[in-house]
């Protein structure tokens, strides 16, 4: 008994011990990881600030196959949102600044600790130096959880690294797997869709779809209107010398539908028409390239391109839709006017009462 209360005494001590040397350790934590990755300065960057793709790379996410995420409709740039819950973890994140291609600061929940999290992209050659920075306070509880795990710089560190192996990783292969598929003349339906439209410049298009794709996906659930269809955009104008770049934001509707004046939401009816269909499996930023492919195909074909309809692009498997950027589909539609098929040559047949002249032989008499 007496070797009982030794222990019991011994076990407290060292648990006072302990408590003691945990709650004199620095509260405040500021962990820095840095990696060159084989990607354009841009594409990382825009990889990074769309809340979405953080579902590729994040270690702690990855590593739980029950964690769930829940998205606002605006998933890139300020006050993007999104949480998580999962058997290892919970919490939430919110991008509150983004200078674009150089910076993005966030505000992230983990497990009921808040930091501060920013991350810092620089142009080096081959590639991009990216630098992901994390500050916060720890409260007792998470001190000491953090002692028995190596300590925070460790814990959050390894957390960081991995992530950002698994980012190099995922943009070396993901973002640059693709295929471009010409499936040649088809004649695309028409039908009923809504749509949003906007201006922008042409390095703006992208950031622009991340936005108004979501915000019209959210439109529909908000006023309990079916889909018929995925979402489409329509380049209503593709001025590449002014740098100006129309398009609308559409989703397919089964019947017609009326909006009050100034609504910028609009109901529209798309005619039928002859179309150069073209696939493109993987990221969307290959699209351009996909472009240049369809529009080869008709000039060495000698087809002609009907101006009066406009270019289409179907997100037949989006961001909503695939995890994977190599496995998205994306189906441009440029319009060509059909193929007039030359007519065949035609024989006609002598007729039975036609009589054929047979030249006369001249003879020659022996003198």
């Amino acid at each position: 008994m007496r070797i009982l209360k030794y222990l019991l005494l011994l076990f407290l001590l060292l648990f006072i011990g302990l408590s003691v040397f945990v709650s004199t350790q620095k509260a405040n934590f500021d962990v820095v990881r840095s990696k060159f990755i084989k990607t354009p300065k841009a594409t990382l960057f825009n990889y990074v600030n769309d809340l979405r793709n953080w579902e590729t790379f994040g270690s702690w996410i990855l590593e739980d196959k029950n964690i769930e995420f829940t998205y606002s409709s605006k998933t890139s740039g300020e006050n993007a949102f999104c949480s998580w819950k999962g058997s290892n973890s919970s919490g939430d994140l919110k991008t509150i600044f983004v200078k674009e291609n150089d910076s993005i600061s966030q505000k992230m929940n983990s497990n009921g600790e808040s930091s501060d999290v920013s991350w810092k992209f620089k142009d080096t050659l081959g590639g991009t130096k990216v630098t992901w920075t994390s500050k916060g306070t720890l409260d007792f509880k998470s001190k000491i959880i953090a002692f028995f795990k190596g300590g925070i710089n460790s814990t959050v560190g390894d957390i960081y690294e991995k992530s950002l192996v698994n980012l190099d990783r995922t943009l070396d292969y993901e973002i640059n797997t693709n295929t471009i598929k010409v499936n040649g003349i088809v004649n695309r339906l028409g039908g009923f869709y809504l749509k949003q439209s906007i201006v922008c410049k042409e390095k703006s298009v992208a950031k622009n779809l991340k936005i108004l794709v979501p915000r019209m996906t959210k439109f529909f659930e908000k006023n309990n209107i079916v889909m018929n269809g995925k979402p489409f955009i329509i380049y209503n104008k593709y001025d590449k010398i002014n740098d100006v770049i129309g398009l609308s934001v559409c989703i397919p509707v089964k019947d017609s539908l009326h909006f009050s004046p100034g609504s910028d939401i609009e109901w529209a009816d798309m005619k039928p028409y002859t179309a150069v269909k073209t696939t493109l499996t993987g990221d969307y930023s290959h699209t351009q390239k996909a472009w240049n492919t369809t529009n080869l195909y008709i000039a060495k074909n000698n087809l002609v391109k009907n101006t009066s309809q406009q270019i289409i692009e179907v997100y037949v498997k989006g961001v909503n839709d695939e995890k994977q950027p190599s496995k998205r589909v994306t189906e441009i539609y440029i319009p060509v006017f059909p193929k007039v098929a030359p007519k065949p040559k035609t024989y006609r047949k002598p007729s039975d009462s036609t009589v054929v002249a047979t030249p006369s032989i001249p003879t020659t008499k022996n003198p």
